[in-house]
């Protein structure tokens, strides 16, 4: 069917409205993904012209002792940190969400720290955690414990980025309080008639009614933990024995200090295949465990 004039002349200025967003998502988003898909096969250094190698980058991570490194600190971060921050975000959650006084103030304090950017708090942190005048250490003299060099020793550096990881807490509480309110009360009411305690009503009827939540914080729990960067590099720099060398900064190093595109480049496409694939796997899995209103879960 023929176009009429005015639907052409709205067409025309639905792509130049459209035209500032498209222009900067093919030349900032869409042409560096494709350059750096084209790069993993490469030796490319930025001066010179790269040079296709095919697999050689993807078959020297195989024996690359940093790249090995990186992944394990990565996911130890991850299986520490994630469970811990959810954990603590639901409770958080579950205790502003009771009818008690000064529950906006509340609100805003926890959610206020997850708005400071990443480096001003990793340099807040990193007096935090100073060995002479820390708040950290001064608490733990008061039970007798002995300072500790935390971003200077390799068995506590790492156990100090997941410290500072519960921090960002408040975005993540917020999200399960709004899921907790979303709730329908009537069920909650039906569960105490039928003589359910707390304990029974939150796992049978809470947990299964905000799981979809659940189920959304831990895929961007994951996402956010296989990406962590600033706390490395503006605290510990890799840590001492490589004891906080994550993934992303080892990215960061072969690309900018060791000006090795190519090979960086592979890194941070083998990051995206794992993204996706733990990702699948996590809702492959949610199937059978997630509720969902009007289908039941296998």
């Amino acid at each position: 069917m023929k176009r009429s004039r005015e639907q052409r002349r709205e067409s025309r200025y639905f792509y130049f409205f459209i035209s500032p967003w498209l222009i900067g998502f093919l030349v900032f988003a869409l042409y560096p993904v494709a350059a750096s898909f084209y790069y993993s096969f490469t030796d490319y250094d930025i001066i010179h012209a790269p040079v296709y190698v095919g697999l050689n980058n993807f078959k020297e991570l195989l024996h690359d002792d940093h790249f090995w490194n990186s992944i394990v600190v990565t996911l130890k971060y991850t299986f520490i940190s994630v469970p811990i921050t959810l954990f603590l975000s639901l409770i958080f959650a579950i205790l502003i969400n009771q009818k008690v006084p000064f529950r906006g103030f509340f609100r805003t304090a926890m959610y206020f720290p997850s708005m400071i950017s990443g480096v001003s708090m990793s340099l807040l942190w990193f007096w935090v955690f100073n060995p002479q005048a820390g708040l950290f250490n001064y608490g733990l003299s008061l039970f007798g414990i002995k300072p500790i060099h935390w971003f200077l020793d390799e068995n506590y550096a790492l156990w100090a980025l997941i410290i500072m990881s519960f921090w960002g807490m408040g975005g993540g509480m917020l999200i399960f309080l709004a899921g907790l309110q979303g709730v329908p009360a009537h069920l909650l009411e039906a569960a105490r008639l039928d003589g359910a305690g707390r304990w029974r009503t939150f796992w049978s009827v809470t947990f299964p009614m905000i799981s979809p939540v659940f189920l959304f914080q831990l895929i961007i729990g994951v996402i956010d933990s296989f990406q962590v960067f600033t706390q490395a590099y503006t605290i510990t720099r890799g840590g001492p024995s490589y004891s906080t060398w994550f993934y992303v900064y080892n990215i960061y190093i072969n690309a900018f200090k060791n000006f090795r595109y190519g090979y960086a480049s592979a890194m941070a496409w083998l990051l995206l295949v794992a993204v996706m694939l733990v990702t699948y796997l996590i809702m492959r899995a949610s199937n059978r465990y997630v509720y969902y209103e009007g289908r039941r879960g296998r």
